[in-house]
This record gives structure tokens, C-alpha cells and sequence, in this order.
């Protein structure tokens, strides 16, 4: 070794600090999910991000008929403070950096969350504890009504609460980040990065616009206002397109923070962001794939120094398989820590700064995003153009879909390179994935049950009357929130209590209006055609007149609100020629009966992502049975573990097709060989 080489060698860098390293958890019981993340922190995770169950996301309590089969498979039940003390027993929350995935509810959590800091430091003064918070509640309900559907109220109102929340902590909680932009949800609905770009910075607008509107932040300090709004976004697998995303995004938040807002501080334009990486790109399909995609995705946002997340949560290389288990969590936290601690990424400034290719890219992103952006404010903003962006979406994804399906976007392991040695990860399917406690939702119910037999049910329903009359003025509602957490009312009686006065809302499902298969060109084939044909011919025979059609039903029972691959389904099944009915998402299984019998359909087809399937699916089957419609057939799709779907098919479920189905024209073939089996045509 020469001379020269030793120093070189030797010298260090000054490393920048690494970002916040979190694994998105919770599931069954706050006391199990307490459990979780308390043996995460002492692995080297450095803060929390909580996973709700839907009937907590939606504002139900666990007892709610809209909450069978859903309580604690997605997060963890949290129906009143009792449980958010399990969730945080013996973690000091004043020390922590807390991010939860919460939207219409958010203000209810964040008051829970307040409180029970407040009784871990009995000994200082509430405003001394709010100012020491630190985190992030979610608080973005138009992507909710774009792509991920756990909205409670309709849009006017959801966006009054959401100024509320973001007010409120300007003022008591200044380093809670009170909202962040969500593009997350907008990729896995199909959004192309120019789309992620516009309608995340769209919704943006339209937040900022509504807290200045509101009045309750001077404009002194609206420059706080803007410095504490965050993002999160998606990273995909294209990481040198993820990378130009993320400094076009840093490039417009400056630009429209400087040009729209006049905010002069450069530190309070910063574009701040966490991320959760890609779960949609990963597959059922040879799961092992999944690793150096996720490790991929993480590079996308990390790489560039100038546009480095500040938080990261990788998901697990099963999660299209079923629930992780903490062992598949502990593999994604050391993803993150050997990039951050073994390898010299830190060390460096910016090594893309200078790129011809990068900086083509991010001006090329910019000039789209841009143009999108103001089609998005001529309709009147992010609210008004809802209906707009859903559709656009759905086109996307549908493109998307058709691309995979075609082959010209190469899926490895599912539509290339198929041949497979067996997996010594998934030779056991059933204990490759973790189960929620099948008894979580009778615990739940049993702990709100005993939490109403010792409260004061006159202070709650006194608490509860103040948060309705405040509610029908412009007062802020963060106050009366707080009292009610307090007084010891519920997440239902909570929502409840608005949703009397705001009413309720059912967002549009952008099938409509979105452009399929058919219409793009080069993509409807023969394939599509010769089950347009069969589809066509069954119609006639079932009805006995030219022009019949079949009809199918696409149902999304329960409150999983992940609609992106039922709206899929319903775009092709138009597309093939099937009559379609599809009413959108949050619909209990005696509403899909009901429908399925008064548009005598020849086929149901149900949804459910959540886990949910071995409590619904059965539902909606003994209801057809009841309303005398054994004999027509079901369909299911979702994540499915074998288990469930040999049981299922037991039930009398004619198919049961999970992500590794990704071919929906063949799916609509297999639903025409199901009608002609189910009426003896062949």
C-alpha cells in the first residue's frame, strides 16, 4: 500500500444525521401492538408510526354493524383513551417523534394521544406537554376521497376540521407536523409521477387556502403554518424517476410556497417529507423478489442529499401475502440501517447535483406538473376537481394494468422470468404471515363495554352536546374535542356526534368517466375480443333476445376502503361487455344482497383487502341464500392466505383470485366459464 493511500483511507467525513427510521404497526389489541412497539424501539427504531383499524380510521366503534370482521386487521382498535394509555404505556411521549396514519378522525386521535401525555406528566402544566409533542397526524381527506376511502364527513366539513387541527397547533403544539400531504395513496391508485406531483400539491393548495381563509392564524404567522405542513410520499421501483419526483417536488413546494403565499424564509419552504415505499409493486409471486425492490424504492428517496426524506418505513417482503410478523419487520428496519450506518451514503453532499440527466428529468416533471396543476385550479381547486382527478386515476391504473397484462411492463416473477426453485420463506404459507387475534374484536367490544360502566355518562353526553353546538359554527372544534377525550367519550359517539351535524357523504368512484382497456390504443386484442364475444353470446342465451347482457355485481363490503382493484375490475368487466353494477366502497353485506337481487345480476364479485373476507364473504353468501339467490355465484379477490381461500370455496365461493391473478381479462373469461356452469349452458 503506498503512503499516499493511507490517509486517504483514513479520513472521515462528517456524517449527516440519519432519518427518522419507523416501522408503519399495530394490529389486533393496543396491548399487543404496545408490545410491537416497544421491542421495535429497542432494535434501533427511532420513531413510531401507528396503523388504525378501519372502524378507528372511519370513526365506528368496534360494537357498530359497519365494524364486523374489521376490528383490529388493518391497526389497532382505539375506541376511547383507555386504550390509547395501552397503546403508550411506558413509552414517554414527550420524548418521541410519532407519526399516525389518521384522517377523519385525526383531530379525535390527536386529542387522545395529548391526553395521554398529559397523565404521563402529571407534573408540568398541559401547555408545557402540548409544546414538547412531536409528530405527525396524517389529516389529508381528498386523497382519501381520491384513493383510499377511510373519509367520515363530506369534503366542506372534513377540510374545516382539518384547518382546525392545523391552527390549533400552530398555536399549542408547534412541532406537531398537523397534516401531511399524502401522495402515498395517489400512486397505488395508479397517479404517474406528473399526477402525484400536481394532485399532492393541489391538495396542498387547498389546505393552505382553507386555514388562511379561516382566520384563526394571523398572517404574521401563516410562515408557521406553511413550515409545518409535511408530506408523505410513495417511492416506486423506477428509482432514478423517484428521485427526479422528489427534487421536482422540492422545486414546486419552494416556488409555490414563495409565488402564492409570499412566505420569505427559505427554511419555512422547505419541502419536508416522509415516505412508506411502494407496497403496490410488491407481489405474491416469488415474494423474495420483494427485498431488492423495497431496498430499491428506499434508494429513490435517500440518495439525493438535497431531497433526503426525513422519516422512512420500508414494508416487509411478505405484505402481499398477509399481515408481517416481527421478524419480517426487524429484516426492513436493517434494510434501513446498513444503508444509513454501514455504507458512506451520509458522507457526501448531493451526488446528483450537476446531472445533465437528472436535472432533464426534474424540468421535464416540473413543466407536467405545473400544466396539471393549473387544469386542477381552473375547476376551482382540489375539492372541486375531486371527480376530475378520481377518473384520471382510474384511467392510469387502468393503463397501467393493460401494460402488465400485455407484457410491456416487465413484472419480475410474475409476467417474465416465471420458473421458480420451491422458497424455503414461503414452504409454509400459513405461518409465512402473521394472523390478527381472531378474538380482537370481541376484546374490543368488551373493553368499550367496560369503559361506558365507569364513566360519568352525564359529563360525557354534556361534552358531547358542547362539540355539537360548536360544530354548527365556525368555532375551532379542537377544544371541544379535547373536553370529550377527557370526559371519556368513544371514537364512535365521537364522529357520531359530527356526522348529525355535518351529515354523511359517499365519494364518486371514477369508474365513469375512466378510460379502459378497450379505448387504448394497441391494447384491445383478440384476447379481449373473444371474451367480449362470449359475453356477448351468454347475455343473449340467459335472456332469450338479442342485446341481453350479463350483469355483475362488484361489492366492497365493509369499510376497506382500498377500492383501486375493484374499480379495476369493473373498468375491464365494462370493457368485456358486462353490464356493471358498482356503488363504491363502505357497503355492508345485507346492501350487496339487496342490490344484487333488485338488479337480478348473474354474478357477485367482492373485494376485501382488509382481512376481513372469512366474516364478510359468509355474510353475503347466507344473505343470498335468505333472499332465495343461492344460485348465483361468487366471486372474491383480495389478499387471501390458502387456508382462507380453500375454506371459502368450501363455503360455496365459485372463485377466489388473489394479486398473483393479475390478468383481468382472463378473470372476466373465468366469470362467463362460472355463469354458463351456474345456469347449464355448457
Amino acid at each position: 500500500m503506498s503512503e499516499q493511500a493511507v490517509p486517504e483511507q483514513q479520513a472521515s467525513h462528517a456524517k449527516d444525521r440519519p432519518w427518522v427510521m419507523r416501522t408503519y404497526a399495530g394490529h389486533s389489541t393496543a396491548a399487543a401492538s404496545n408490545a410491537l412497539y416497544r421491542t421495535n424501539l429497542a432494535k434501533g427504531q427511532t420513531g413510531l408510526s401507528v396503523a388504525f383499524d378501519l372502524p378507528t380510521q372511519t370513526g365506528y366503534d368496534p360494537d357498530s354493524s359497519l365494524a364486523r370482521g374489521e376490528v383490529g386487521k388493518v391497526g389497532v382498535p382505539v375506541p376511547h383513551l383507555g386504550e390509547m394509555r395501552r397503546l403508550f404505556e411506558d413509552i414517554p411521549l414527550v420524548e418521541m417523534n410519532t407519526s399516525m396514519t389518521i384522517n377523519a378522525t385525526a383531530m379525535w386521535l390527536l386529542a387522545l394521544y395529548q391526553v395521554v401525555a398529559e397523565e404521563q406528566n402529571p407534573d408540568l402544566p398541559p401547555e408545557q406537554v402540548a409544546a414538547r409533542l412531536a409528530g405527525t397526524t396524517q389529516n389529508d381527506i381528498i386523497k382519501e376521497y381520491l384513493s383510499r376511502g377511510t373519509y367520515a364527513f363530506p369534503p366542506e366539513h372534513s377540510m374545516r376540521l382539518i384547518a382546525d387541527v392545523i391552527s390549533y397547533t400552530v398555536h399549542q403544539v408547534p412541532k406537531w407536523n398537523p397534516i401531511n400531504i399524502c401522495s402515498y395513496h395517489l400512486q397505488e391508485a395508479g397517479a404517474t409521477p406528473t399526477q402525484e406531483l400536481a394532485y399532492a400539491l393541489s391538495t396542498a393548495i387547498a389546505v393552505l387556502d382553507a386555514v388562511r381563509d379561516a382566520g384563526q392564524v394571523d398572517a404574521a404567522d401563516f410562515e408557521k403554518v406553511v413550515g409545518r405542513i409535511s408530506f408523505f410520499v410513495n417511492a416506486g421501483v423506477r428509482f432514478v424517476e423517484e428521485t427526479c419526483k422528489m427534487r421536482a417536488f422540492g422545486r414546486l413546494w419552494d416556488e409555490i410556497t414563495r409565488e402564492r403565499y409570499g412566505v420569505q424564509d427559505p427554511k419555512m419552504r422547505r419541502f419536508r417529507y416522509g415516505v412508506q415505499v411502494n407496497s403496490l409493486g410488491l407481489t405474491e409471486a416469488q415474494p423474495e423478489n420483494n427485498v431488492q425492490r423495497i431496498v430499491l424504492e428506499m434508494l429513490g428517496v435517500t440518495l439525493s442529499k438535497s431531497a433526503r426524506a426525513r422519516a422512512l418505513q420500508l414494508p416487509a417482503w411478505n405484505e402481499a401475502l398477509g399481515l408481517p410478523r416481527p421478524w419480517d419487520q426487524q429484516w426492513s428496519l436493517r434494510l434501513q440501517q446498513v444503508l444509513a450506518f454501514e455504507s458512506d451514503l451520509l458522507e457526501y453532499d448531493d451526488i446528483f447535483d450537476g446531472s445533465h440527466v437528472i436535472e432533464a428529468k426534474v424540468a421535464e416533471l416540473v413543466e407536467g406538473a405545473r400544466a396539471e396543476i393549473d387544469r386542477v385550479q381552473a375547476m376551482g381547486g382540489a375539492i372541486a376537481a375531486v371527480e376530475y382527478m378520481k377518473s384520471q386515476l382510474v384511467s392510469s391504473h387502468a393503463a397501467r394494468r393493460a401494460r402488465i397484462e400485455s407484457g410491456d411492463e416487465v413484472i419480475v416473477g410474475v409476467n417474465r422470468f416465471e420458473s421458480t426453485e420451491p422458497s424455503p420463506l414461503t414452504a409454509d404459507l400459513d405461518s409465512a404471515i402473521m394472523v390478527a387475534d381472531p378474538e380482537a374484536e370481541k376484546t374490543a367490544i368488551a373493553s368499550v363495554e367496560a369503559w361506558k360502566t365507569q364513566r360519568d355518562e352525564a359529563e360525557v353526553g354534556a361534552a358531547l352536546a358542547v362539540l355539537a353546538e360548536a360544530a354548527a359554527t365556525d368555532a375551532n372544534l379542537m377544544g371541544p374535542t379535547l373536553a370529550a377525550a377527557r370526559a371519556g367519550a368513544t371514537t364512535g359517539e365521537w364522529a357520531a356526534t359530527l356526522r348529525e351535524v355535518f351529515g354523511e357523504y359517499r365519494a364518486p368512484t371514477g369508474v365513469s368517466g375512466a378510460v379502459g382497456v378497450a379505448a387504448q390504443a394497441g391494447m384491445a386484442g383478440a384476447e379481449l375480443a373473444a371474451v367480449r364475444a362470449r359475453v356477448k353470446e351468454t347475455g343473449e342465451q340467459l335472456a332469450g333476445r338479442p342485446g341481453g347482457r350479463l350483469r355483475l355485481l362488484v361489492g366492497k363490503p365493509g369499510l376497506d376502503g382500498h377500492s383501486n382493484g375493484a374499480e379495476q375490475v369493473a373498468v375491464r368487466a365494462r370493457d368485456a361487455g358486462f353490464e356493471v353494477v358498482y356503488q363504491g366502497i363502505r357497503l355492508t353485506p345485507e346492501q350487496i344482497v339487496a342490490a344484487a337481487v333488485a338488479e337480478d345480476v348473474h354474478c357477485v364479485g367482492l373485494s376485501i383487502l382488509s382481512g376481513s373476507h372469512m366474516e364478510l364473504v359468509p355474510a353475503v353468501l347466507d344473505g343470498l341464500r335468505d333472499a332465495g339467490a343461492a344460485d348465483v355465484p361468487v366471486v372474491v379477490g383480495g389478499i387471501i392466505p390458502d387456508s382462507d381461500g380453500r375454506r371459502l370455496r368450501e363455503l360455496g365461493v365459485a372463485a377466489v383470485y388473489t394479486p398473483k391473478d393479475y390478468g383481468l381479462t382472463q378473470i372476466m373469461d373465468g366469470i362467463v366459464d362460472i355463469v354458463r356452469a351456474a345456469h347449464d349452458l355448457d
